[in-house]
């Protein structure tokens, strides 16, 4: 027997609103430590999460991915001698072994309700079976190559405004900013967003972290008013630093409002420094959309690229 060690993507849903965000702490509901506590009720082993983009306290994902490797025996013949919930790896079995953590997951959810609510009235209505803040949509056996952090190419973003109150509805208030501003310009927040596309330092827009880059390539920054009134920002970048998409939605709404210009958008790129006071917006308003990837031949290669500290032309690399 000889040990060998499989890597499996986890593509999962969740409502951040009850989370500490993603990353695993001590004494605190996180998304990572909910996951990692099901699998290893499964897996009858540790397992330890590989994530695309560690979201913050409080913000949603549509689309998160994750990576998780698991070490199991084989035998001569290539048998994998697995916990028998992976069987042969064929994709029946991946769908049991999804459907078996998402069981986990809402049986969490239930006890943690069970806790708040015991001995309320509102109990008897507020529980169903099997719901869940956290729900895994597909999990896929995939090569070593994969990372999910590393092997993306891009990330994509909504972040979502109430600036009336004639629009405010309390069914999507999870997941929308309910301002106090006043009415907002789309078209000054458009022309401030065009400022800011392509690669720049975005050190005026993150909370920097030791021997991180805060150089970005911003691919795309719109401005919408939908038809049920609300603003909707789009953001999509090769990779985000902390706080930095919620310091870009804090900064086009203060030129939305008038305080500021899209000249002064323009400078917090042009002079990048932690000193302009950029405001942070609310999480709550805020859902990781999507991460895209290239085809499996490319995930290594994609990899190396994203792991090297980028430095803008002609300017020596700061390691901030």
């Amino acid at each position: 027997m000889i040990d060998q060690t499989r890597r499996l993507r986890l593509d999962l849903r969740y409502d951040g609103t009850d989370f500490h965000g993603w990353a695993k702490q001590d004494g605190l509901r996180t998304v990572q430590g909910e996951v990692e506590a099901a699998l290893a009720t499964i897996l009858r082993q540790p397992a330890g999460l590989t994530v695309a983009g560690r979201t913050d306290a409080g913000v949603h994902a549509r689309a998160q991915v994750a990576h998780l490797d698991i070490v199991g025996q084989v035998n001569g013949e290539g048998l994998p001698t697995f916990p028998r919930a992976l069987g042969n790896f064929t994709e029946g079995d991946l769908r049991a072994f999804r459907d078996r953590l998402n069981a986990l997951l809402g049986a969490s959810y239930s006890e943690r309700w069970r806790r708040v609510l015991e001995g309320a009235e509102l109990s008897r209505g507020i529980l169903a079976k099997g719901e869940s803040d956290v729900i895994l949509t597909r999990v896929s056996q995939v090569s070593g190559d994969f990372d999910a952090r590393f092997s993306a190419l891009q990330r994509s973003y909504e972040y979502l405004i109430v600036d009336a109150a004639e629009s405010r509805d309390p069914l999507t208030r999870r997941n929308h900013w309910w301002t106090s501003t006043g009415p907002l310009s789309t078209d000054q927040m458009r022309d401030a967003a065009q400022q800011l596309l392509g690669e720049h330092d975005f050190l005026s827009f993150c909370k920097p972290r030791e021997g991180a880059t805060t150089i970005r390539t911003l691919r795309r920054l719109d401005v919408e008013r939908k038809a049920d009134g609300a603003v909707e920002v789009h953001v999509e970048a090769d990779a985000f630093c902390h706080s930095m998409v919620r310091s870009l939605v804090g900064a086009l709404v203060e030129v939305g409002r008038g305080a500021k210009t899209a000249a002064w958008a323009r400078s917090l790129v042009d002079q990048p420094t932690r000193g302009h006071g950029v405001p942070v917006a609310p999480a709550r308003g805020l859902t990781l959309l999507g991460v895209s990837y290239p085809p499996e031949t490319e995930w290594a290669l994609q990899s190396g690229r994203a792991r090297r500290l980028r430095t803008l032309p002609g300017a020596e690399d700061c390691g901030c």
